[in-house]
């Protein structure tokens, strides 16, 4: 950190009995082929199948791959890509299916070149590399990050994907930020930082010292690995809870101050109409939500006994509890919350309904420990007005359930 042999390499007769049964099999599966470790898989519908217990298999390889039977991928557009929520077991979103929201493009960063300045309202202004950020105490936690703009509507067949895909949860390693603030002695009257990133965009927020103090994180590591360039390397901020922008990726400076920035991004961008006129700004935190992941569209269901699931949060605290509707909202029962129930963290709930075959609406609503429920568009509405935006939409979402099995999602218009 700175101020401003010789053995035998024969190769065993087993292995080329071994190789040779492989090229057989790969030979009797015609075209299709997996590559392990470069992630290449071509079409599996043509495979000509085998009995599996009667060849050898694929042999191990440099990095892992799915089976070819299971292709999740995220749905880009041009500023985002996806989560696909409904193909997803348990609470851990894999890092190659992490949503993406970026401004300017994923920027190209050698890690050895990588430096973070923290300066302003401090004593001693640093700069540090990323392995003096790497020689500081680790901490890891599981939480999620959610792009503010996650709502979609508009039309029956939509995936939970399409609807509130920009949430992903990751185990996130790091160096509290709270320690890099000892290290270069922040002022006591300082109250807020702007973190800049190192995109084309120079992407900037304004950030309570408060936040930064108490669980703000600069992390390099993500599910076990580097965390990956859409998601901020060599290292990002990450603010457990709060909006998916304010949690600047590539971050290269770091400036103390007694004041808000009032950057762009917090300005003309990433604040909310509401009634009368106003603007809401630096609306932080991420408010308790729930999606039904099963059953959805485009799945298709059977008269008999279904076990609702899909996944809450809350950027105030942990789900305390979701609530399950299967008769269009006149009726409520609480799900089954599985643990481990954990703070600014995905929660998967679990509900056993036996349905009747008659065309039906379920949906789910989760409360938060701090009391926050989780709206209805038309409470929303009634709360903000009708030109609210498209940031913070939280609302409960409904599934129709057609007589003959079909899953349609209910869309609703505010404007």
């Amino acid at each position: 950190m700175n101020i401003m042999s010789g053995e035998d390499n024969k190769i065993p007769r087993r292995t080329i009995l071994r190789a040779a049964a492989v090229s057989a099999a790969a030979a009797l599966m015609g075209a299709s082929r997996v590559q392990r470790g470069t992630g290449n898989i071509s079409t599996v519908k043509d495979t000509v199948y085998t009995d599996p217990t009667k060849i050898t298999g694929t042999l191990p390889g440099t990095l892992g791959t799915r089976s070819p039977f299971e292709q999740p991928l995220k749905k880009p557009s041009d500023i985002s890509s996806r989560t696909p929520l409904q193909d997803l077991y348990g609470i851990i979103t894999p890092s190659d299916l992490h949503f993406e929201r970026s401004h300017a493009g994923v920027p190209l960063i050698h890690p050895d070149k990588y430096e973070l300045l923290i300066h302003g309202m401090v004593e001693r202004p640093m700069i540090f590399t990323l392995r003096d950020l790497k020689r500081f105490p680790a901490v890891s936690r599981i939480a999620f990050i959610e792009c503010s703009g996650n709502f979609r509507s508009g039309k029956e067949t939509m995936t939970p994907q399409e609807i509130c895909g920009l949430t992903s949860q990751s185990e996130w390693t790091g160096v509290m930020l709270s320690t890099l603030f000892r290290e270069v002695g922040v002022h006591p009257k300082a109250t807020w930082f702007l973190a800049e990133g190192s995109d084309a965009a120079v992407m900037t927020r304004s950030i309570p010292v408060e936040k930064g103090r108490k669980d703000a994180m600069i992390a390099y590591g993500q599910n076990g690995e580097a965390i990956r360039p859409e998601q901020g390397y060599p290292a990002r901020l990450f603010l457990p809870g709060w909006e998916g922008n304010t949690n600047v990726k590539w971050i290269r400076r770091i400036e103390l101050s007694d004041q808000p920035f009032m950057t762009r991004e917090e300005t003309s961008k990433y604040t909310e109409t509401i009634r009368d006129h106003k603007i809401r700004q630096f609306s932080f935190d991420m408010d308790a939500r729930s999606i039904i992941t099963y059953p959805s569209f485009p799945q298709q269901v059977e008269k008999g006994w279904i076990e609702i699931r899909g996944i809450a949060w809350s950027g105030r605290g942990k789900i305390d509890s979701v609530e399950i509707s299967t008769d269009a909202g006149k009726h409520w029962s609480k799900a089954v919350l599985q643990e481990p129930v954990m703070d600014k963290a995905h929660t998967c709930f679990r509900h056993l309904w036996y349905w009747d075959g008659q065309p039906t609406e379920i949906m789910s609503l989760a409360t938060d420990d701090t009391g926050y429920r989780q709206p209805s568009l038309k409470q929303l509405i009634q709360a903000r007005g009708t030109d609210m935006g498209g940031y913070h939409v939280n609302p409960v979402t409904a599934w129709v359930i057609k007589r003959d099995g079909t899953v349609l999602f209910k869309p609703e218009k505010w404007k």
